[in-house]
């Protein structure tokens, strides 16, 4: 070998060292900064997490943090399913339980945002033409029939959560008291899909997606199911056990049917933060409080959270107005939460009924989260 070509050689191995040091160094600093002002190591809540969820025995994770309009840490851990042991990966989507409804919110608001419903008009003569005899008590109908999307996105309502098939008794005037329900934004998406003709099936959902979930990037979420999703779909555990089913819903169920993964939720987190697909009067009338906790309201002394919006709850902290939101649909549990303030957002997506002793333990090293 003559004596250019050795040179070369050299600094090509050099060059490829120089190259990989930065590059790991580069990893070795990699941090994001939390609501308080400090800055976390990734590879430091990389760490925490795993111990964490030895120690718990959670399943499956995935997480993501949002600093300034980017997506600053996402990373996954545990198993799909423990009868399998089949890792989580980045393209594993996950039920997203009670986090369906912020995002249904989103759509309604850009639905009208485009003039197709009026947020405070009355849902009811959309349902009435296909309103089963029973559904509602007889001494709560006409208060049903002024429920409105405002009323029912700021959980107004009076209905309870579930009904479980009883009929519909409301506990209160619509829109002076505090009854979060998932049942009230199951009408809401019946009658809007109602009104449109075209029901709260696949239709409702390629809508959801075209309007409101795509422009923003959420590209792996979805109300209703899709076969293409059976491979990377994460299976729900309680106390340990794998359930063998999944959910494959086949009607929107604005209040709980939601796959998804935590990537692409927050995706709208920074939508929320940083508005592109609505105005910004619109996301400011969504995240301002629309119905204020009474003192002796349960949630209130729990968490210190104060009222709800039109889809997510608020909190006052040190570092700002949180806006936040949990999920339970018991073997599937997740939770999101965002401070426009400090353009930061946190959401966890987990395959089990105890991912909030996790939270618990996250907020160790990024201080209140919840």
């Amino acid at each position: 070998m003559n004596q250019s070509k050795r040179t070369i050689k050299i600094l090509v191995v050099l060059f490829f060292g120089f190259y990989m040091h930065l590059n790991w160094a580069q990893n070795a600093k990699a941090s994001f900064r939390i609501p308080d002002g400090r800055r976390i190591k990734t590879s430091n809540l990389d760490a925490h997490i795993q111990k964490a969820i030895d120690s718990i025995k959670l399943p499956g994770l995935s997480i993501a943090i949002v600093n300034d309009g980017n997506i600053v840490y996402h990373n996954v851990f545990g198993v799909k399913s423990y009868k399998t042991n089949e890792p989580v990966t980045k393209q594993t989507i996950f039920e997203g339980a009670s986090l369906s409804k912020p995002l249904f919110a989103y759509f309604i608001m850009k639905m009208v945002e485009k003039g197709e419903l009026d947020l405070d008009k009355p849902i009811y003569p959309y349902l009435k033409p296909i309103f089963p005899e029973g559904v509602i008590a007889k001494d709560s109908f006409e208060a049903y029939k002024t429920l409105t999307p405002r009323i029912i996105l700021s959980h107004g309502t009076g209905i309870p959560n579930w009904v479980k098939g009883k009929p519909i008794s409301i506990a209160f005037k619509p829109g002076t008291d505090f009854s979060y329900s998932g049942e009230a934004y199951q009408h809401l998406g019946a009658a809007f899909g109602t009104k449109l003709g075209i029901g709260w099936g696949t239709e409702l959902d390629s809508l959801i997606i075209k309007e409101a979930l795509a422009p923003i990037g959420l590209n792996r979420s979805l109300y209703t199911w899709n076969t293409i999703y059976d491979k990377d779909v994460a299976y729900g555990h309680m106390k340990g056990k794998t359930n063998p089913e999944i959910n494959r819903y086949k009607k929107v169920g604005p209040g709980f049917s939601l796959h998804s993964d935590a990537k692409d939720y927050a995706m709208f987190l920074i939508e929320m933060m940083n508005p592109k697909n609505i105005s910004t009067k619109t996301r400011d009338e969504m995240l301002k409080e629309h119905n204020h906790f009474k003192l002796s309201n349960k949630i209130l002394k729990e968490t210190g959270q104060t009222g709800w919006g039109l889809g997510f709850s608020q909190k006052p902290t040190p570092n700002g107005l949180m806006h936040l939101h949990t999920g339970n649909n018991q073997d599937f549990q997740a939770y999101a939460m965002f401070i426009p303030k400090q353009n930061y957002g946190f959401v966890m997506f987990g395959n089990s009924d105890n991912l909030f002793p996790l939270l618990e333990t996250i907020e160790k090293i990024l201080g209140e989260h919840f």
